[in-house]
């Protein structure tokens, strides 16, 4: 009995380290380094930094398009930076090659295109990621605390003189999608006249997470990973809502999401769409993968449909 028991305790220790480690990943990110600039593809910009609303130091890029009043501004999924991640390389690559994204996501040719199709762009790091300021512990809240920097940046655009009379639609990818909801929640008067959003992948963390921990064996273990996310950053899964915050979007939304992707479910970001309040709105599905990675890079394969809702919006 007592081996038995032992055996019982050895593996209960094992799932608890696990847990241990993986909600220290989940909260204290590791940074995606800055690999590609927008020079690659022989574009030039302007290397910025910028304060969010509480004053966190933000890093971005600023690619001016030469007679152009239309800017868009670009922030990145969760464990990105604003060139991507390089889920092809160590450690990254142990991470998320389990679930199908085990290849690399290179976000700047999206500025290209943008650059090219007569857009002016500011892509920025969220905190906590790529080279902007820690803050708030170094914790990730999956939009709660990032949607100061959301506010920051249109504050930035507003403020510089080259910029400040210009267009303005947001392009929120993932995290940066669910951070622009809960600013709009928290902060509804930042987003007088921007014009649009386009939001590829925002997600339910929870979601995530469980399909993760599935991956990982170990889903039935969801609640008490939430609670050691909230010993450690203050906020449990069950307040990172981006369907809730949803809610609070006011300006013509395209959202477009992997269907069949292996880490969320389509309900998930059906139900941001169905509750967002506005009449002008798009879903597009992106179909054949089961890799959410398929989905960042969906910009730079076929950037029509967005580009028409930017052009159309922006006009």
């Amino acid at each position: 009995m007592t081996n038995v028991q032992d055996k019982i305790d050895s593996s209960e220790v094992k799932i608890d380290e696990t847990l241990q480690r993986f909600a220290d990943g989940f909260s204290y990110l590791r940074r995606s380094p800055i690999l590609h600039t927008p020079a690659e593809d022989g574009v030039e910009f302007e290397d910025v930094s910028f304060p969010a609303l509480d004053g966190v130091p933000l890093e971005a890029w600023y690619i001016a398009a030469t007679g152009s009043n239309k800017l868009i501004i670009a922030n990145h999924p969760m464990g990105f930076s604003r060139s991507g991640i390089p889920t092809h390389l160590q450690p990254w690559h142990a991470d998320w090659a389990p679930s199908g994204n085990g290849f690399e996501v290179n976000l700047v040719p999206d500025y290209k295109i943008l650059h090219d199709a007569g857009y002016n762009v500011l892509a920025y790091d969220l905190r906590n990621h790529g080279m902007s300021s820690a803050a708030n512990g170094g914790v990730c809240t999956s939009g709660i605390t990032e949607a100061r920097d959301v506010v920051g940046s249109i504050e930035y655009v507003r403020s510089r003189p080259d910029t400040r009379d210009m267009i303005i639609g947001l392009f929120s990818r993932c995290m940066g999608g669910s951070s622009t909801f809960r600013a709009m929640q928290r902060y509804p008067e930042a987003f007088a006249g921007i014009r649009c959003l386009v939001s590829p992948q925002p997600v339910t963390t929870r979601l995530i997470v469980e399909r993760r921990l599935g991956v990982m064996g170990l889903a039935a273990h969801l609640e008490r990973f939430s609670t050691y996310v909230r010993l450690r950053t203050s906020v449990g899964l069950e307040e990172r809502v981006p369907r809730e915050w949803a809610k609070s979007v006011s300006i013509p939304t395209l959202l477009y999401q992997v269907r069949a992707d292996s880490l969320t479910d389509p309900s998930d970001v059906q139900g941001m769409f169905d509750n967002i309040p506005v009449a002008d709105k798009r879903l597009l599905w992106i179909e054949g993968t089961t890799a959410r990675w398929d989905g960042y890079l969906e910009f730079q394969r076929r950037p029509v449909p967005m580009i028409e809702w930017f052009d159309q919006h922006m006009a």
